[in-house]
């Protein structure tokens, strides 16, 4: 069973193309997730500094406390909502990262099989 060269030589091509259009879809979502987190550090620092301005205009520890509460409460439906929304675009880059490499290995194997 002998491989011709040319064949070889244009499964390789296609493997690299493939690899190729990977690496820029895969740098794609990730400046795409970079952008998401920096816009979520940015409303966190935001709505940390209003809780700290609000905090000190309160005159009584059951405010301060009720205040507190409403705090920390939105700051964790904020993270759970954020580390979701990460855990999908995650996911889309290793889904979409090797949807070429997928398509190129399945050539590969069906020409070498031919």
């Amino acid at each position: 069973m002998a491989i011709n060269f040319e064949d070889y030589q244009k499964v390789s091509k296609e493997q690299i193309d493939a690899i190729q259009a990977s690496a820029v879809e895969v740098s794609k979502q990730l400046q795409a997730i970079a952008a998401e987190s920096t816009d979520y550090a940015k409303k966190s620092l935001e709505h940390g500094s209003a809780f700290v301005e609000k905090l000190l205009g309160v005159t009584k520890f059951e405010d301060a406390l009720a205040l507190q509460q409403e705090y920390a409460k939105a700051s964790y439906e904020g993270f759970v909502a954020q580390t979701t929304k990460l855990g999908e675009l995650y996911s889309n880059v290793a889904k979409e990262a090797w949807k070429p490499v997928e398509g190129a290995w399945a050539k590969a194997q069906s020409s070498v099989a031919a």
